[in-house]
């Protein structure tokens, strides 16, 4: 073989191995600068801004539980001041509010949104449209001990004394008063909206706590009921079941199928209003008698 063949062949041998360890050179830099840009990115990337949103569809009036909100991620730029921010407030602080207008599954959660416990409007927030909400004062007899909840319904009974006259039978011209106790139920399937100053129907007492106080919601005319009965008698309330009977709930709708008792019917010891002869009945109201039935 010439040596200029010798030479060529050499000149290309060397050619091809510069090349290759330029070509694997310049892959392995690239290699290296996809992996140094992967681990520098996470650190570049600012973390996501959590944001308290509806879990679901919340309709106005309804109380807030746990599971209606969620954390979200939320653009940084997108974050209006109203917004709830995580870290800033906890998920806990509204839980128990009332929703004062609708939100929809995934809209952030504002504080004009929604009303607190103790917040100005809370209780107005509670009632549904066109009802009124009343105060009567309740005993732990006739609170149910404590067992009654804000969301319950209740009937509302009233226990008062009558009074009847009936004529002396030794003489005819004189009338014996006669002095009854009687009980009626006035109102049927009554919302509690709060007991004493408790309007929120998440939180569970470890013990049921006697009130004083319960707020029921009503129409304008039932407020009216209660507010006589509340003058003229004791108020008792009698906690109704959850689940509703159809034509139990017809039957409510109207007052003529409100009922009512007479001590004499508890016990036969006591004499029946009148004494069966069909004398006047009187009711007492205060220190004032007033004419009832005869």
């Amino acid at each position: 073989m010439s040596p200029r063949r010798i030479i060529f062949i050499a000149v290309a041998l060397l050619v091809s191995g510069l090349t290759m360890w330029i070509g694997r050179s310049y892959l392995e830099a690239q290699r290296k600068a996809a992996l140094e840009a992967q681990r520098q990115q996470p650190a570049l990337q600012q973390p996501a801004t959590m944001v308290l949103v509806a879990k679901g569809n919340l309709a106005a009036g309804q109380f807030v539980r746990a599971e209606n909100l969620r954390w979200q991620p939320w653009p940084a730029d997108g974050i209006a001041p109203s917004y709830i921010v995580q870290g800033q407030r906890q998920l806990e602080d509204f839980i128990g509010a009332v929703v004062r207008s609708g939100l929809g599954d995934g809209e952030p959660v504002t504080e004009t949104r929604l009303v607190r416990p103790r917040d100005r409007g809370f209780l107005a927030a509670v009632l549904d449209p066109g009802y009124r909400a009343i105060t009567v004062n309740v005993t732990p007899a006739s609170g149910i001990a404590g067992f009654i909840y804000p969301g319950d319904h209740v009937d509302v009974i009233v226990t008062l004394q009558v009074q009847s006259e009936e004529k002396d039978p030794a003489n005819p011209n004189r009338t014996k008063t006669h002095e009854n106790r009687a009980s009626e139920t006035v109102l049927r399937d009554i919302r509690v909206l709060a007991l004493d100053q408790r309007v929120d129907d998440q939180a569970r007492d470890v013990a049921p706590k006697a009130a004083s106080l319960a707020t029921l919601q009503v129409t304008p005319k039932q407020a009216e009921v209660i507010a006589v009965v509340a003058a003229v008698g004791q108020v008792s309330l009698s906690l109704r079941s959850l689940a509703r009977d159809e034509a139990e709930a017809a039957a409510d709708s109207t007052r003529q199928q409100l009922s009512y008792t007479f001590d004499s019917e508890a016990t036969r010891l006591i004499r029946p209003p009148g004494g069966g002869s069909g004398g006047a009945m009187e009711v007492v109201r205060g220190s004032k008698l007033n004419k009832g039935i005869r």
